[in-house]
């Protein structure tokens, strides 16, 4: 079966059937899969999960403005106080029209000056400005902020200026830039890839194969995560990179190991075509195959994580790891069988590009250098490499999984601009939570209805708190109403939840006036800390004035959650795979000691990658954070290729840790190469969650490139002279070699 497989890659059709094959793939692709990016208004948990039900479903008001109020805020240019009134009038009929609004609020409809509810909602710290404020039930996001936009662009103008917020606004517009990096930086890093190629490689079939071969992974990753249900959701949207890296790794190693095989045939050239196929194919499967076991671990530990996009790219990650190998070795050997190197002599075929002469030149380089004895640097590697983990670990607890809302958009743009100016003005995340007295009386007494008040001003004392809907805003609302003022409370409390105080005043009482609901605004750029803190404040504040926090919920609380999640996924992910990676450095090294070595080279890695970012108080977000992950699928990839050209070295080389560098040496720094440009084209994206993301794989693979070419081998080797020297384990003279430390047997 493998000498029918050989003759077929080493045929003249391989190559033009393979091409055509992925000109079908590209198209069916484009045409089949589904490749905008769904971002969910429930805040990145899957409907059915129990947070979501306990925070926008039971939670939640009954009727109202629910939890999703989208904010208009319309400002005044022109200085027309009437002429302003009346274009607010016309833009509220015009968005009240719009799908999904079943009502809108204005200074036009509401005496703002008699009701303090109706003050809080659409008054600003601005006496320019006032808002809008649309109540929606079960809007699409896509559509529906669409329909704003255009109904907000026929009114803005020289005379106002009109912004808008609310979880829909902010969802659609994170989904626009999560597709339009989808395009614009996968596109660009696969330019890049392939310019990168041809100048690594110069060899027109290996450049034009390493592109189709990935082409073709990335197209059956994304048709298979739609067959099997999936959707590019929040983090998928950068599986298409994933991809494409994954399945260049196995493209660069197998490329190396056949042009190695290639220069030490004699045969003819057919025979040498495929003895080299054979034998480069060969060299490579086993470090691709632990790779792929580790990588594909990696992803599938995020199918535990609550979080519904981690859960997404778990399975997308799994599905890309498996089908990148599957396509390197079904598709790549069609163009090394028959075309790579075409056009050069026997003796100068697989002689040019990194695995060339200046390839290797770079690897004896590197080998000198890094098992270099005696020397200060050698000396001093170790040290400094446990000191910077050390520090970097110590950034760990700093890490912030919990950015506000605002972190997903750029700090000096102009949407960000109009977020911040309408989150200062009365805050732009929900908060709901409901309280109950602490000895069980009713609401609707004087005394209860005082310790409310008072929950009130403390609440309206805090910062970060901003527009406040409760059971005294919604009672002071009620007694503007005709001879209100003479009713006792309990009758004021019937006229606020009857129809004329309107849907927006149904939720703040329970049926039976035991329970309270607070709908709160928070405000994301006023925060300085940590979102529990905040509700831990607001809990403390309702045991102060005698009350009980008996539910909360609303965005503002499932953020919260989520960053718990983030950090619990990155430990117990990260956890996981390096669990599995004991059993798979077992496996490739043979050996307890290079064992141990592997695995602490490999967790000192998001040590350092994570804690740099604590340190440097970076956001990691929930589409940062699988970066570590990406990250550690590199580093063990370089790991297990090294640890198993020195195995395999060790039975006929006398030095197998300085030659294994020599020949893996050049491809891991051209794949370092290749994915810190591919990825670092990231960094330059106005979306700053991808950014953060493009930096920190970066960051990551360059200290994973570092931990297995330099730490490792180093380490491995120490100061000993035994430590580079062969052990076969074949006989008793060799075994007592083996167990010198640093040899591999």
């Amino acid at each position: 079966m493998a000498r029918v497989a050989l003759a077929f890659w080493a045929g003249r059709l391989a190559a033009p059937l393979v091409l055509a094959v992925a000109g079908v793939g590209v198209i069916l692709t484009w045409r089949v899969a589904d490749l905008s990016p769904r971002v969910e208004p429930e805040f990145f948990f899957a409907e059915d999960d129990p947070r979501v039900r306990e925070s926008l479903g039971r939670s939640g008001p009954r009727d109202g403005l629910g939890s999703q109020p989208i904010i208009v805020r319309v400002e005044d240019l022109g200085g027309d106080e009437d002429a302003y009134e009346d274009r607010v009038e016309a833009l509220a009929e015009t968005l009240a029209e719009l799908e999904s609004v079943t009502a809108a609020y204005s200074i036009a409809d509401q005496d703002v000056r008699r009701s303090p509810m109706f003050a809080a909602l659409l008054l600003t710290d601005d006496p320019a400005a006032t808002n809008v404020v649309l109540e929606t039930r079960n809007p699409d996001p896509e559509s529906f902020v669409a329909a704003l936009e255009e109904a907000m662009a026929a009114h803005r103008g020289n005379e106002l200026d009109i912004q808008a917020s609310g979880v829909p606004v902010l969802m659609e517009l994170i989904r626009r830039n999560l597709l339009r990096d989808l395009i614009v930086f996968s596109a660009a890093a696969a330019i890049i890839f392939g310019l990168l190629i041809a100048l690594l490689y110069r060899d027109f079939a290996i450049s034009v194969g390493a592109l189709v071969t990935c082409a073709l992974s990335v197209s059956a990753t994304l048709l298979l995560v739609n067959v099997l249900g999936g959707a590019i959701g929040l983090l998928t949207a950068n599986i298409v990179t994933i991809t494409f890296v994954l399945t260049l790794s196995h493209v660069v190693f197998m490329t190396a190991n056949w042009r190695r095989a290639r220069r030490e045939t004699d045969k003819d050239a057919d025979d040498a075509r495929r003895s080299a196929l054979g034998r480069g194919m060969r060299s490579t499967f086993e470090g691709s195959f632990w790779a792929m076991a580790t990588t594909g671990a990696g992803f599938l530990s995020l199918l535990f994580a609550s979080a519904q996009p981690l859960q997404e790219l778990g399975a997308a990650g799994a599905i890309a790891a498996v089908t990148a190998l599957a396509v390197a070795y079904l598709v790549y050997p069609a163009f090394l069988g028959r075309w790579a190197g075409a056009g050069r002599t026997d003796r100068n075929r697989g002689q040019a590009g990194a695995d060339g002469p200046a390839g290797r030149r770079m690897g004896r380089l590197l080998a000198d250098r890094v098992l270099a004895r005696g020397g200060r640097a050698s000396r001093l590697l170790l040290p400094a490499t446990a000191a910077v983990t050390v520090i970097g670990a110590l950034g760990l607890p700093r890490l912030d999984t919990d950015p506000g809302l605002l972190a997903y958009f750029d700090r000096d743009g102009p949407i960000r601009a109009g977020l911040e100016q309408i989150d200062r003005d009365g805050g732009s995340s929900t908060l709901d939570f409901t309280v109950r007295s602490g000895d069980g009386s009713r609401l609707d007494n004087d005394e209860s209805f005082a310790r409310l008040g008072a929950l009130q001003e403390a609440l309206e004392a805090d910062s970060v708190v901003g527009v406040i809907l409760s059971p005294v805003t919604l009672v002071g609302h009620a007694r503007t109403f005709p001879l209100a003022g003479f009713a006792p409370l309990s009758v004021i409390i019937d006229i606020s939840l009857g129809p004329l105080a309107g849907r927006i005043g149904r939720a703040h009482f329970s049926d039976d006036r035991l329970s309270g609901h607070f709908n709160l605004r928070m405000r994301e750029s006023m925060a300085g800390e940590g979102r529990d803190r905040v509700m831990e404040r607001v809990r403390r504040y309702a045991a102060e004035t005698g009350f009980d926090v008996t539910r909360m919920g609303g965005v503002y609380h499932l953020q919260a959650e989520l960053g718990g999640l983030i950090r619990e996924s990155l430990v117990s992910g990260i956890a996981a795979l390096l669990a599995f990676f004991l059993l798979v450095g077992a496996a490739v090294s043979r050996n307890l000691p290079t064992m141990v070595r592997m695995w602490a080279c490999l967790a000192a890695v998001p040590a350092i990658v994570l804690g740099g970012f604590g340190h440097l108080g970076m956001a990691v977000d929930i589409i940062t954070s699988p970066a570590a992950n990406v990250a550690l699928a590199i580093g063990v990839d370089a790991m297990i290729h090294l640890v198993v050209r020195v195995r395999k070295l060790a039975r006929t080389e006398e030095l197998p840790w300085r030659e294994a560098l020599i020949q893996i040496g050049p491809p891991v720094m051209g794949a370092t190469l290749l994915v810190c440009v591919g990825f670092g084209i990231f960094a330059l994206s106005t979306f700053p969650p991808t950014a953060r993301f493009g930096i920190a794989v970066t960051f990551g693979t360059l200290v994973a490139a570092t931990m297995a070419l330099v730490v490792l081998p180093r380490w491995a080797v120490g100061s000993r002279p035994g430590g580079n020297l062969r052990g076969t384990g074949l006989d008793a003279a060799t075994a007592t070699v083996s167990n010198v430390r640093g040899t591999v047997p």
